[in-house]
């Protein structure tokens, strides 16, 4: 049986690790992108290789605010059924105090890049029977957040391109979708304190903060055989939150 390819884009940071490790538990073999914690991609590397010496694991290094990482993403790819884009950072500041530097870097980061990236590689996915283009995005891409006006606005045009995208490669049966989670337990929500932790987790129906895993597990769903009649869709894993 041939391989089957994704592409991880983020794939060293905490989602984008949980990602690579159920992709590679479903029989992916795996094209693993990062900016610069070679140290975290080494370490991944290493463990995927031990588990799963069967497939193929290659890093590829790219930072995604330079676009001249699409040139070398797309060339270091050859073939290709699924792709992931779990990078990107947020942004936790009043929108009076932002600069445009900073909302530039967002939207490059999460939309503008990416968005080239999926044109560049579309080739290399219709060539296959069945593909998949999975974004994570966020709650507050569909919901907004205050101190958080120009992450979610780049979270919402990701949305957007995902609903738009999803229809102009339908007949070619490539699936485009979002995941998009509520309070994930990570590090990109090390700035709040203890208080506001709580307060948030009052807010959650079922009670608890998600896990990395808890994002993994939609994402290797969507880029199963399963997931094939799903398009255009924002999957909303958040325990209950803002529904």
């Amino acid at each position: 049986m041939d391989k089957r390819f994704a592409l991880v884009v983020g794939a060293s940071g905490e989602i984008g690790i949980a990602v690579s490790h159920s992709l590679a538990e479903s029989g992916w073999s795996l094209y693993l992108h990062f900016a610069s914690n070679k140290e975290k991609m080494d370490e991944l590397l290493a463990t995927l290789n031990l588990a799963y010496p069967e497939q193929e694991f290659i890093s590829i290094q790219a930072d995604l605010s330079d676009s001249n990482a699409i040139e070398i993403m797309a060339n270091s790819i050859f073939t290709l059924q699924s792709v992931v884009f779990a990078q990107g950072h947020s942004l936790y500041k009043g929108l009076e105090e932002t600069a445009l530097n900073e909302i530039q870097k967002l939207f490059q980061v999460h939309i503008e890049h990416p968005m080239f990236l999926v044109g560049k590689l579309s080739p290399k996915l219709r060539k296959h029977e069945h593909s998949s283009i999975i974004f994570v995005g966020s709650i507050w891409g569909e919901t907004g957040a205050s101190y958080e006006v120009a992450y979610s606005a780049a979270k919402g045009a990701q949305h957007a391109f995902v609903k738009a995208y999803a229809k102009e490669v339908a007949m070619q049966k490539t699936t485009v979708n979002v995941v998009a989670p509520g309070f994930i337990d990570t590090k990109m929500n090390a700035h709040l304190d203890e208080e506001s932790r709580n307060l948030i987790l009052e807010e959650i129906p079922s009670g608890v903060f998600g896990n990395p895993q808890d994002v993994a597990n939609v994402i290797a769903f969507l880029a199963s055989e399963k997931a094939y009649y799903i398009t255009g869709q924002i999957i909303r894993v958040n325990g209950g939150w803002y529904i």
